[in-house]
């Protein structure tokens, strides 16, 4: 009542009732709804009910009262304590009120119990009737739970958190843009900037130097901020109050209350319509060559992408396999651009600008022309026809290098680069399970069908006829049959046609001879081929 009328009302009711203050006359800009509990005239149903829905809860004692006091860790917090799940406890503010009754401070009594329990934000001492921290103490209140302790920094430590302390070394690494281990004046500046929307004047980003030198050997090394002074600066500012300031950087980088990165920031909203694909444009890919650049091994920069095989080049790994991963799953994507900070380190709003969804590809065969850099290729063939082996050889290796590749290191996707009439583009290889009395949506959706057979197995060629006759016959999706192991002896298939009488009766080009069995990395002929009938569908390959 003191707070919002300014002075101590003559007559005090047992019970304030519900007080809303409203957003713009407090400092953090939020709405605040203060609840009064007496249990002179309420239930302890009722006080449970209001505990449940509260984001903190001030306990005040009064000053001058020893069993008011004692009451705080006797009764209160307990009863708090068995009303609150543990892994979401509720922030505690200890008032201390009536101050102005005593000449001496209740704080020598309270530190203990603000170090055995953790839940309590902070303590106040304050006076109702001389209104001394009155606005101090809502404005505490509002704080814990906007910026709360507990999430980073252990008070009988006096340490940051390890959860907090992963989450700031991230933030570190994905600031630190020359990877030298070391925040320069500039790169401060860009951090102050993302964070704050200023940057530091020169004399301030000096001053925060020196702090940091006063108390740490290597916080500062060639006049920039380590790693070590960087979780200096926010334990600091912990420890002076100024939990926002460490809070407002971790919102930023994407972090929640718990230091988890948000559904929001890691998996932004990207609307896929039907027919379309998704693609890594030029300035993501900028983005993650220069982030590959940085770093000595692509494991310490890119979260491994399961089920993805690329050629072992660097550069290929950054192109191919998050051309891979956006074309598959677009939210695995973009989960690995959040974690490295690309929507920051670009100024995007998000990851989502790193991303092209491709026209209709019904427009593009209306059009006969297409703006897309990646293409999907289904290779289907019976047991042993050497589907694998086509798919490998795309990475460049032959049937010797295949062999020492490990079962569990092989992979259903290929991806690499091939160069049409002078552009680069992708094409994505996907081997199908055999199975021609059911093959998935997944399996069908394709710019180009490879259809695989043995020529060396006469019972090899049948599968590649039912699949193409059941599925693909009235199919505007363009086919190619490989005649795979062509080093091998062509012997007759037992199928009613041959493979170039059915090509020739179905109007597809005759079989395309392909061996991987070669001294050195096979022939990428095929794959150009594959590309250009993937781009050009109307267009003889």
């Amino acid at each position: 009542m003191s707070l919002v009328s300014e002075e101590f009302p003559d007559e005090v009711p047992r019970r304030a009732e519900e007080i809303t203050i409203p957003a713009d006359v407090t400092p953090e800009r939020v709405p605040t709804h203060i609840v009064d509990y007496s249990d002179a005239e309420q239930s302890e149903e009722q006080l449970f009910q209001e505990i449940s829905k509260a984001n903190v809860i001030c306990i005040v004692y009064s000053v001058n009262n020893k069993k008011s006091i004692e009451k705080v860790t006797s009764h209160w917090i307990p009863l708090i304590n068995d009303r609150t799940d543990k892994d979401s406890r509720v922030p505690l503010i200890l008032v201390g009120n009536k101050s102005d009754l005593v000449e001496h401070s209740s704080m020598e009594t309270i530190l203990p119990i603000m170090n055995q329990y953790q839940d309590i934000e902070t303590c106040v001492e304050c006076s109702a009737k001389n209104l001394k921290n009155i606005s101090e103490l809502f404005y505490y209140a509002q704080k814990a739970v906007l910026h709360p302790t507990g999430p980073l920094y252990c008070p009988e430590e006096k340490e940051l958190k390890p959860s907090c302390v992963k989450a700031l070394t991230r933030i570190f690494k994905v600031s630190d843009l020359d990877n030298d281990g070391i925040l320069n004046d500039n790169e401060l500046n860009f951090f102050q900037r993302t964070c704050f929307n200023t940057p530091l004047a020169p004399q301030a980003l000096e001053d925060v130097k020196n702090v940091v030198r006063r108390n740490m050997a290597d916080g500062v090394k060639d006049n920039g901020l380590t790693l070590k002074g960087f979780l200096f600066l926010h334990t600091l500012f912990i420890q002076r109050g100024r939990h926002e300031t460490t809070w407002t950087v971790l919102r930023r980088f994407g972090y929640d209350d718990d230091l988890e990165l948000t559904q929001e920031y890691l998996f932004p909203l990207i609307k896929i319509p039907p027919d379309c694909t998704t693609e890594l444009n030029h300035n993501a890919y900028l983005f993650l060559q220069s982030v590959f650049d940085k770093h000595d091994k692509v494991s310490k920069c890119f979260p491994t992408c399961p089920g993805v095989q690329t050629s072992t080049t660097p550069c290929m790994f950054v192109r191919a396999s998050f051309r891979l991963t956006t074309y598959l799953d677009v939210q695995r994507s973009l989960e690995y651009l959040g974690y490295l900070g690309y929507s920051i380190i670009c100024e995007q709003e998000s990851q989502a600008a790193a991303v092209t969804v491709t026209r209709n590809k019904r427009i593009d065969l209306q059009k006969k022309q297409t703006q897309r850099s990646v293409f999907r290729c289904n290779i289907l063939g019976a047991q042993g026809s050497g589907k694998s082996g086509f798919l490998q050889a795309f990475l460049g290796r032959n049937l010797q290098r295949q062999r020492r590749i490990r079962e569990d290191h092989k992979s259903f996707y290929a991806i690499n680069t091939t160069y049409v009439y002078g552009q680069e583009k992708y094409l994505l290889l996907h081997e199908v399970m055999p199975d021609v009395d059911f093959l998935s949506e997944t399996d069908l959706s394709c710019d180009v069908v490879c259809l695989v057979y043995d020529i060396n197995n006469p019972s090899s060629f049948e599968y590649c006829a039912k699949v193409y006759k059941q599925y693909f016959i009235d199919s505007k999706t363009p086919c190619v049959v490989i005649a795979a192991k062509s080093d091998l002896y062509d012997v007759r298939q037992h199928y009613s046609l041959s493979p170039h009488d059915f090509c020739r009766k179905h109007k597809l080009h005759p079989p395309q001879p392909f061996t991987c069995n070669t001294a050195d990395a096979p022939s990428k002929d095929i794959y150009t081929r594959l590309t250009t009938m993937a781009m050009y569908p109307c267009l003889p390959a």
